[in-house]
């Protein structure tokens, strides 16, 4: 499903023909541990774009939206990152907001799941949103380059507007295949993930 000129410049990729940014997959959680998007991520597109919409956790403690993925033939979503991150908050009241970099969620050789959203509330009129760009993925030469920028409404009292943003690379220089999604506790109740290819 093509993606149209108009549409494609809303997603931050202006300039492309129609045929340029294509609708691959959609998923939409209902109570799931874990998403995983394992197949058409190939040679096809130099860059793959994930859209995270809505993302409500069934843990009330704030939890986080992570990723990880699995190279070709291996298993187990641990390949070793190296990223860095940046979070900003504004409360609902007013208070005093704050842009800090955040070096709990930074990996250096780590094989963690890496954080995309921050502190996702949990109350019926909360969620959080992202998108993550994941770049040359079926390369053989080169190290895989993502960044990400999520936001959520937080569990606190009062509630804040969060931001994050994060960057790494995935230090292997084989092809990535799939691409796994969970929260860092309970289940993603609702929402729904999209991903899209962009030559």
């Amino acid at each position: 499903m093509p993606l149209g000129a108009n549409k494609a410049a809303i997603m931050g990729v202006a300039g492309v023909s129609t045929g340029d940014v294509v609708l691959l997959s959609s998923q939409t959680a209902s109570s799931d541990s874990t998403i995983s998007f394992t197949s058409g991520i190939d040679s096809t597109y130099g860059e793959y774009i994930f859209k995270f919409y809505n993302i409500h956790p069934s843990d009330t403690g704030g939890p986080e939206l992570t990723f990880q993925v699995n190279a070709s033939s291996e298993s187990g979503y641990n390949e070793t990152m190296t990223t860095t991150t940046f979070y900003a908050y504004n409360y609902e009241s007013g208070g005093t907001p704050a842009l800090s970099y955040l070096t709990s969620d930074d990996q250096a050789q780590g094989t963690a799941f890496q954080n995309i959203i921050k502190n996702i509330g949990a109350d019926a009129d909360e969620s959080g949103i992202a998108e993550l760009h994941l770049f040359n993925p079926a390369s053989t030469t080169y190290v895989k380059h993502f960044y990400a920028i999520g936001g959520a409404v937080t569990h606190e009292t009062p509630p804040s507007m969060t931001q994050l943003i994060s960057s790494g690379y995935i230090n292997t220089t084989s092809a990535i295949t799939e691409v796994q999604f969970k929260l860092s506790a309970g289940n993603i109740d609702t929402g729904t993930i999209k991903m899209w290819g962009v030559k």
